[in-house]
């Protein structure tokens, strides 16, 4: 075998576990937060942890396929490290990148929601038979 398809063999077996195993650590991770956002809606929790974790997938491993040619000569063992270590460190950084990325949906996704409960005004009880209703402020 070819040193170059070698490399080439060696940079999927490494990249394509690498992705699914961020993937499944944000879906896990990331369902749980949502549910805790979501609790009155943990079918909506679901479905958006799933949309996430799809379009995860979807960016990174067409990145890495992408990412998998390369115009370097490669002669021995040492230029195979030497490429997929650039390779499969470049795609390291990626996912790290879009982890965040991950992250701060999650974050503004729990901000929104946050922001959506306190702003709205708690219920005033209606007064109590026999009680006199407030007595309306005067316009200034």
């Amino acid at each position: 075998m070819q040193p170059v398809v070698m490399a080439y063999a060696l940079y999927l077996v490494i990249t394509v576990p690498l992705t699914v195993l961020v993937a499944r650590t944000l879906s896990r991770h990331g369902k749980t937060f949502l549910e805790d956002v979501f609790q009155d809606k943990q079918a909506l929790a679901h479905s958006v942890n799933q949309l996430l974790v799809v379009g995860f997938y979807l960016v990174s491993l067409g990145f890495v396929t992408l990412f998998l040619t390369s115009d370097d000569t490669v002669l021995d063992a040492r230029d195979v490290f030497e490429m997929l270590s650039v390779k499969v460190g470049t795609v390291a950084l990626v996912l790290g990148v879009m982890h965040v990325g991950n992250v701060l949906v999650f974050n503004g996704i729990r901000r929104k929601h946050l922001s959506h409960a306190t702003e709205r005004p708690a219920p005033v009880p209606p007064p109590y038979p026999g009680y006199p209703a407030p007595a309306p402020h005067p316009a200034p």
